[in-house]
This record gives C-alpha cells, structure tokens and sequence, in this order.
C-alpha cells in the first residue's frame, strides 16, 4: 500500500464527506429563519445562546470534515488529471482554514455579546469588519476551489460518466456559492442549494469510499470513541 492511500485513509476521508455536508446542513437549518448578516446573528445570539452556539458548532465541524473529503476525491482526480488534482485539493483546503478563522471570530463576537452586552458587540463586529488579517488572501480560494475541483471531477470521470456524474460534478462547484465572512446566516436560498449540492456530490461518494475495503478493526473503532471525548475534556482545560 502506498503513502498516499494510507495518509489520511480511507476511513477518515469517507467518514469526512459522509457527515461533513449534513453537519454544514444542520448548522444552517438550526439558525434559519434569523437574519443572514452580523448585527441580526448577534441579535439571535442574545435571545438564544444555546441554539446560536449549536449552529455554529455543527457548521464549524462541517468545515473541518471536508478537508478529507477534499483529498480523497483529489486523489480520484490525480489517476488522470493530476493538475486538476493539485489545483482544486490545495483551493479547496486553503478556503476552508480560512472559513475556520471566520468561525474563530465569530465565536468571540458571541462571547463579546455575553460580556459587554449586544448593543457594545454590535458596534464593535461594525467598527472592526473589514480589518486586516491574513486569512483575507484565501478568500477568493474559498470562491474558486469547489469550481476548480468540480471540472477536475468532470474531466477525470470521478463520479461516473453518465448524466449522473455531470449533476453531481455541477452540485459540487455550487460549494462555490456559500456565503464567506464572519457572522454570516447562509439560510438564503442560494446557499441552502449550495449545501445541497456538495451533500449530492460528496455524500454517496463518501459511502463508496467506506465500501472500498475491510471493515476497521474493533480496536480502532473503540480507541476513537474514547479518544474523541476525552480529547474535548483535555481542550476545556486547555
């Protein structure tokens, strides 16, 4: 077996794009319904913490989860078209860290909210929007890379060569059109198509990816579960 089949692994990458669109789903259909930009999310925030912080937490998590999906179907790609590949793994991996800082920033804003109160948070998420920062080079890789990868995808046949395998190739550049920044709702109708593309292109691929192989053995399996929530308890005190 090679390095590249082996790092991260098939069970991580298919696990990654099995749940990583539902979780983005999750996060947005649980703070659906409030206001899509920063003064109305902190608004929500203020009048319920609990579900905001949920939202947000599965959405972030989603995030996280495509960086495998994102390699494993590079590596689909890269039989073929090995441009294609580089191209559309390294856009797509480098606009999600720079969704995770937006994340990073939208969780202290909530916790501004918290200490000084809403009407404070408000004015200082507006007076300090568009500040500098070095994650605002990666934006227009958070724009590109679904694109990018989508026609790796479709010229390297990852999907399939039927009609099946184009829909699923144009539902994966739709990625492409979820809202980026910090505090953004993403309820709007074009974002929600956006989810439901990447959950059309990335779930069933996921699955095949899971099937592709022996079952873990039982001893991995039982080290995640117990690693994931002592790993949580480890961070809280941190």
């Amino acid at each position: 077996m090679t390095i590249t089949r082996m790092v991260p692994g098939r069970w991580v990458e298919g696990t990654g794009a099995v749940l990583g669109p539902p979780l983005l789903i999750a996060g947005v259909l649980t703070r659906i319904g409030e206001d899509d930009f920063f003064p109305g999310q902190l608004a929500a925030y203020a009048a319920d913490p609990g579900r905001m912080a949920v939202s947000y937490a599965l959405f972030t998590a989603g995030v996280v989860l495509l960086w495998p999906a994102a390699t494993a179907l590079a590596r689909r790609i890269a039989a073929t078209h090995p441009g294609w590949a580089r191209w559309g793994a390294t856009l797509v991996v480098l606009g999600l860290f720079g969704r995770v800082f937006h994340a990073g920033v939208s969780h202290l804003a909530f916790q501004m909210v918290d200490e000084l109160g809403l009407e404070a948070a408000q004015r200082a998420v507006a007076d300090t929007y568009g500040a500098f920062h070095v994650f605002k080079a990666v934006s227009v890789c958070i724009v590109a890379g679904w694109i990018v990868l989508a026609i790796g995808a479709y010229r390297a046949r990852a999907f399939g060569s039927g009609a099946y395998g184009v829909v699923r190739c144009v539902a994966l550049a739709l990625g492409h059109a979820l809202p980026l920044g910090v505090l953004k709702g993403a309820a709007d109708p074009i974002s929600l198509a956006a989810l439901a593309g990447l959950a059309v292109a990335l779930v069933p691929f996921g699955v095949g990816v899971l099937k592709d192989g022996p079952a873990p053995r039982w001893q991995a399996i039982a080290l995640t579960v117990v690693l994931v929530p002592v790993a949580y308890v480890l961070g809280m005190y941190g």
